[in-house]
């Protein structure tokens, strides 16, 4: 057997040095990405010792993009990405302008061509999927209105970034650049004598007929493939399926239709989403998604050189400063230009002010193209790098400013002049002036005392929830999901939108007041902190809670639970019931 093995040694070092990394920034509870990135800059080229091959480790981070965007599209429909089309295009474009028109005078100041400074600009103005994506999941704020529109707008910035890769090729003699090169050929470039409106034309032709065979084909052969999979009984096999879709249509809309990887699979994601089995296939790519997402962190590390932060002190700083504050305040002028809340508007800010994937992709066409000078590109990383570990940072910071930006905003701003957003309104019905607020600000605090709080309305909870309802005992859920929200409010059952986690959020459920606390969520280490909360507000108060593993259990157990049911023997329990002849119907519910 061969020992040169550098996919297995980059693999390996990239995840092990991760992991070791990541754990000490927990520890000093600093976003383990930024160990991410330290361990990326340790077997990089630019630092002694081991070096991992930077090629596999661009191909392994490219997979890692392609699986998350595929995640986000199988909890996003094509509904909802068109109700915030209004802010997400016009929003998205301005931005991009804005942070280009920043960064060429940037490389004018610099002594930079034209063309070195249009594509200088142009990397500077996408931010990175993985990084934004990354901190929506973190916060839960995916399936929320402000997701939303982040969302978008990144699937609009995405597209503009296809539409440049293709012109750039075609327009480098016009810039100053070299005309073609033959190393960047590939399907997505078209030949110059199509004339700058004729790229952009075939172009386009391209993006639309990908949709109409994702919409037309797709939305057919996609869920049938997965129900028949899963008809097999066989665990393997629906995994495989769901990976090889996701994998399969995003290299096939990248080389067919000229259309991103990312792009394609989060296509592939939004049309699966349609499948009833989309919770489970999304559960099954969720352990690939978290480990190739870790390698592309540690394959941005490995591009940065350290020492360019002595060489390029001053352009540096203005690299990172047009990424962090130039491009924050743009989202943020739009987006409250557009009448959106103080809190919405911080958010989408703080989620773009950072680079990433497509950034370096136009780096190196650029350089390719001989438009980009390699100091271009060498500030390139460092503004991803930095502006990446600054990342969490900024949604601390608009957490401390939003209570002071939301009194400014309500001493000059009248109240009808709030803009009702989310799904708790139905087409063509208004919402009250209090809606954002209830949505983007801490929620109200419930007038129920005596009740019980339910955590969690999926597949358990809204079993536990129709009991509760059955015998009339007063209750209250705190779910995240809009969709399931605005299903509850129809209903007639009380809600608080959020994470129960954040203590906003599970203050506003009056645990002080409450006799039963009822965790239906699966995450043991979610559910521990909430114990926790529940606890110190409450030491009376009844906790009950799920697991799937003994380990959970004696965890949820020790940080304060009465009662903490495992899945596993309630399921065994009712199967011994009825193989003795007991009832059935006890071990109905568990089995849910």
């Amino acid at each position: 057997m061969p020992h040169d093995t550098p996919l297995i040694a980059t693999i390996v070092a990239g995840l092990g040095l991760a992991f070791v990394f990541g754990a000490i920034a927990n520890r000093f509870r600093i976003p383990p990405l930024v160990g991410y990135l330290i361990a990326g800059v340790l077997v990089g080229p630019n630092t002694p010792g081991f070096v991992a091959d930077a090629g596999l480790a661009n191909e392994l981070a490219e997979i890692g993009v392609i699986l998350l965007m595929f995640g986000v599209g199988l909890h996003f429909s094509l509904k909802d990405l068109l109700s915030v089309r209004a802010i997400a295009v016009p929003g998205a474009i301005v931005q991009i302008g804005f942070a280009t028109a920043l960064g060429a005078i940037l490389a004018w100041m610099l002594g930079w061509s034209m063309g070195a400074g249009l594509v200088f600009g142009l990397a500077l103005s996408v931010a990175s999927t993985v990084v934004l994506l990354r901190a929506l999941q973190e916060r839960r704020l995916i399936e929320t209105e402000r997701g939303r529109i982040a969302v978008g707008w990144l699937i609009v910035e995405d597209l503009a970034m296809v539409l440049a890769l293709v012109l750039l090729p075609a327009l480098a003699g016009v810039l100053g650049g070299q005309q073609q090169v033959e190393a960047h050929s590939s399907l997505l470039s078209l030949p110059a004598s199509y004339g700058i409106w004729g790229v952009v034309g075939v172009t386009l032709a391209k993006v639309a007929a990908f949709v109409v065979v994702m919409l037309v084909v797709g939305r057919r052969v996609i869920p049938w493939i997965l129900h028949y999979v899963a008809h097999t009984g066989s665990r393997e096999l629906f995994r495989l399926a769901v990976l090889a879709i996701a994998l399969g249509v995003a290299f096939g809309a990248a080389k067919l239709f000229g259309v991103s990887l990312a792009l394609g699979a989060f296509f592939a994601g939004m049309i699966m989403s349609e499948s009833e089995l989309s919770h489970r296939a999304a559960e099954e790519s969720l352990p690939l998604r978290d480990a190739f997402s870790v390698l592309f962190f540690v394959s941005v590390g490995m591009l940065f050189d350290p020492f360019s932060l002595i060489s390029n002190g001053w352009p540096v700083l203005a690299t990172l400063a047009i990424i962090v504050i130039g491009k924050s305040l743009a989202a943020f002028v739009i987006v409250v230009a557009f009448r959106y809340p103080i809190p919405t508007a911080l958010m989408i800010s703080a989620s773009l002010a950072q680079i990433g994937e497509f950034s370096f992709i136009l780096a190196e066409l650029g350089v390719g193209l001989k438009l980009l000078p390699e100091q271009g590109r060498d500030l390139i990383l460092a503004g991803a790098i930095l502006s990446i570990v600054l990342n969490p940072l900024m949604f601390l910071a608009i957490d401390w400013m939003k209570p002071w930006l939301e009194r400014r905003a309500g001493k000059t701003a009248p109240l009808d002049e709030a803009k009702p957003i989310g799904p708790a309104t139905e087409p063509g019905q208004l919402a009250s002036v209090a809606a954002p607020v209830k949505e983007d600000g801490p929620p109200p605090k419930t007038a129920l005392t005596g009740h019980s709080i339910l955590v969690g309305y999926g597949r358990v909870g809204s079993l536990v929830g129709a009991s509760l309802k059955e015998t009339a005992l007063p209750f209250l859920v705190i779910e995240d999901a809009d969709k399931t929200l605005a299903k509850l409010r129809d209903d007639g059952i009380e809600t608080v939108s959020g994470n129960a986690a954040n203590s906003e959020v599970f203050a506003a459920a009056n645990p002080e007041g409450a006799k039963l606390l009822i965790l239906a969520i699966p995450n043991a280490f979610e559910a521990g902190q909430i114990v926790l909360r529940a606890r110190a507000a409450n030491p009376k108060i009844n906790v009950i809670a799920r697991a799937h593993s003994d380990a959970e259990v004696e965890h949820l157990k020790g940080l304060g639970a009465d009662t903490v049911i495992m899945g596993e023997r309630e399921i065994a329990r009712g199967i011994v019931e009825v193989v003795l002849g007991r009832k059935p119907e006890a071990a109905e519910p568990s089995a849910a």
